[in-house]
């Protein structure tokens, strides 16, 4: 009879296989960091990594530049323009914010914006219902619109209904 059996925990089996699993991942790890190891150290070069050169076309492969090779990078991108809200006119000499009512103000209109989509061509797919299956978001938005303006009257009917008995006596 199986009353007194312990009974095998699924969970404890799979941490075990996990376990396992990780163990073996572990020993190739190390394998290759001892293959990486005994490799000797060359410098690797692809194929783009500095400019053509007629030394390199003759001898059929790619040799290493004598000064390194750097691309021009638009810094002013990179660089994001400072929070106007949070330059150093906007603190005082003890690094406490000083009141400016219009940064306030504009901060207060801002939690009432809408946040842009971050994907503006799936809204418009959305709005649309070019996507099969789904119906279109102005329909949508119709069918959420009558059923809380139902739902008012709904809420309204019931308020006249109560105030009614309570004029009634």
């Amino acid at each position: 009879m199986g009353l007194f059996r312990k009974r095998k925990d699924p969970i404890r089996d799979h941490a075990r296989q996990i376990e396992a699993e990780i163990a073996a991942l572990q020993g190739e790890i190390q394998a290759l960091s001892q293959d990486m190891d005994e490799e000797p150290k060359r410098p690797r070069y692809r194929s783009s990594a500095g400019p053509p050169s007629a030394a390199s076309s003759q001898m059929g492969r790619a040799a290493a530049p004598a000064e390194p090779y750097f691309e021009n990078v638009d810094h002013q991108r990179i660089k994001s323009a400072a929070d106007p809200d949070s330059t150093p006119g906007h603190f005082n000499e003890l690094g406490v914010r000083k009141y400016d009512l219009p940064a306030l103000i504009r901060r207060f209109i801002n939690l009432f914006r809408a946040t842009p989509p971050s994907n503006p061509k799936l809204v418009n797919y959305l709005a649309a219902g070019s996507i099969q299956g789904l119906r279109p978001l102005r329909y949508e938005k119709r069918v959420a619109r009558n059923r809380f303006i139902g739902l008012v009257v709904l809420l309204l009917l019931i308020l006249w209904g109560i105030l009614a008995a309570f004029y009634r006596n």
